[in-house]
């Protein structure tokens, strides 16, 4: 089976993409020397200074979409940049982790290493590349909505409208959502879209993309969403609307359009082994969206709240083994002692259940609550710690900029009948071996027998045995003996693997 080939035009743009590629142009300076021109419809219609009136076809197949697409075109608009680009010589590699038949996904902000310019093997100067993008107005006075992958590390960045080129400055942008805001000044007010709510969006509703594809200029393309709360693992924030109206390169920063001519999406990534359109689309939800570009519009700049653990799932297989009935909540790797949650007392193996007024079902709940809290607020946490329920208060910090608010870890589980663990004291030899710091402690993995949990490998270091901590082998074999006295049927291994902690259930059942 081919692989997907790796995009020159992605690679002298912004960030090389194997197929989720940015939606951000193809038309880069690999193809040509010059900026490119998007190319524009003669019958263009006119100008108007507000936004479209709502429109309805609930309930019925419209019979075309040209009044629709007449009422939201003039607000589209063409973002092209320059930037310097220069190609580092070094290899492309695929990510490691990728869910199983996942591989093809490929985060769209770039990645250290890349190529950011020229053709292969090029390591000459410095130059300029230009690259095309979306975007759409959302104010009279000139606010635009795009991507961040579009602009960023743009030396200049000119907007498109009505055939009329203006030069935009940047107002804000977070890279963690993939979005960010322009201005344009212009000598009249100017025709804008108004956001709608995704939230309302199902599966198999109408939706319309607008954009740039290829350079083409305005190209309309109809389709309906396809699925979600899709997490294509680009970022923390991970909501995606799937849509199978054909988005291609050069669409990022586009609207999607419902039914009624109000944004619910902005077109970010499509998902490919050929570089072109097969019909898997990702845009932004307007319900992420649109607070972002409020805080951007505003601040310039999007503040949230941090608490500092890492997490991961609660799984099926988990939930005897923490005293859940269901498998919802966040499981608490680690914890950074001096962050908010290490001054409130989180600990290792605690799941946090509720935060403030947000139930956690899964982990995105929680990093999306963490964020939306405003630094400084004190919020109760409910946490389940060894089977039993306990409400916590925690005063959120804001995020520092090279911190998640909530990080998640490595998801393993696992089920046997008997650890059948061959074990050893983690001796100074072993730590330098293993390249682990000397105030790591724990019970060093030798051999994993037949009967061991799933995903134990020797080389692994066991911490904790549900919320103990363990530094030898008599310590884990006495805590896992406890458990099996207590009748426990399993328990939870914090296992660290190659430099990462992630918990992983062992069954106790009797051999």
């Amino acid at each position: 089976m081919s692989k997907p080939l790796l995009s020159k035009a992605h690679k002298a743009g912004k960030g090389a993409l194997l197929a989720v590629l940015l939606a951000s142009s193809a038309l880069t300076g690999v193809y040509f020397a010059s900026p490119a021109r998007p190319a524009h419809a003669d019958s263009a219609p006119p100008l108007t200074a507000t936004a479209p009136a709502p429109l309805s076809h609930q309930g019925a197949l419209p019979p075309s979409f040209a009044d629709l697409v007449s009422h939201v075109s003039p607000a589209v608009v063409t973002v092209s940049t320059t930037q310097e680009a220069k190609d580092d010589g070094s290899d492309q590699q695929l990510p490691e982790g990728l869910p199983p038949g996942m591989e093809e996904f490929f985060r769209h902000f770039g990645m250290p290493g890349v190529p950011q310019g020229g053709d292969e093997g090029d390591n000459g100067p410095a130059r300029e590349v230009h690259a095309l993008g979306s975007g759409f107005i959302i104010d009279p006075k000139g606010y635009i909505v795009t991507n961040n992958h579009v602009i960023e590390d743009a030396k200049e960045i000119t907007v498109t409208l009505d055939k009329k080129d203006y030069k935009a400055t940047l107002v804000g942008r977070d890279p963690k959502t993939d979005l960010a805001v322009l201005k344009i000044e212009a000598d009249k007010d100017l025709p804008y879209l108004e956001f709608g709510d995704s939230t309302k969006a199902r599966v198999g509703d109408w939706v319309i993309a607008i954009g740039n594809p290829f350079g083409l200029g305005g190209t309309v393309t109809a389709g309906i969403v396809s699925a979600r709360g899709r997490d294509i693992h680009s970022g923390p924030y991970d909501d995606f609307l799937q849509i199978d109206a054909s988005i291609n390169r050069g669409n990022s920063g586009g609207p999607a359009i419902d039914a009624n001519g109000q944004v619910i999406g902005v077109n970010s990534a499509i998902y490919t082994p050929n570089g072109g359109s097969i019909g898997i689309g990702f845009a932004i939800p307007s319900s992420l969206a649109k607070p972002v570009v409020d805080k951007l519009i505003r601040d310039g700049k999007v503040e949230r709240g941090w608490l500092g653990v890492q997490i991961q799932p609660v799984t099926p297989e988990m939930t005897a083994a923490l005293g859940l009935d269901d498998a919802e909540g966040a499981l608490v790797v680690t914890v950074d002692g001096k962050s908010p949650a290490g001054k409130a007392g989180l600990k290792p193996g605690d799941v946090i259940t509720r935060f403030d007024k947000t139930d956690i079902g899964d982990l995105r709940d929680l990093t999306r609550a963490v964020a939306d809290t405003s630094a400084g607020a004190t919020v109760d946490m409910k946490v389940v710690r060894d089977g039993k329920p306990t409400t916590i208060a925690v005063t959120v910090a804001e995020a520092p900029d090279d911190q998640q608010v909530a990080d998640a870890g490595p998801a393993a589980t696992g089920h046997s009948d008997a650890l059948g663990l061959d074990l050893a004291g983690l001796t100074d030899d072993a730590r330098h071996k293993l390249g682990l710091d000397s105030d790591v402690n724990g019970v060093l993995v030798r051999g994993a027998g037949r009967k061991a949990p799933d995903g134990i490998q020797p080389g692994d270091v066991i911490l904790r045995v549900d919320s103990k901590t363990v530094e030898s082998p008599k310590e884990l074999s006495s805590a896992v003996h406890a458990a099996r006295e207590d009748g426990r049927k399993s328990v939870l291994l914090l296992v660290l693997h190659r430099g990462q902690q992630g918990w992983i259930v062992a069954n106790l059942d009797a051999s």
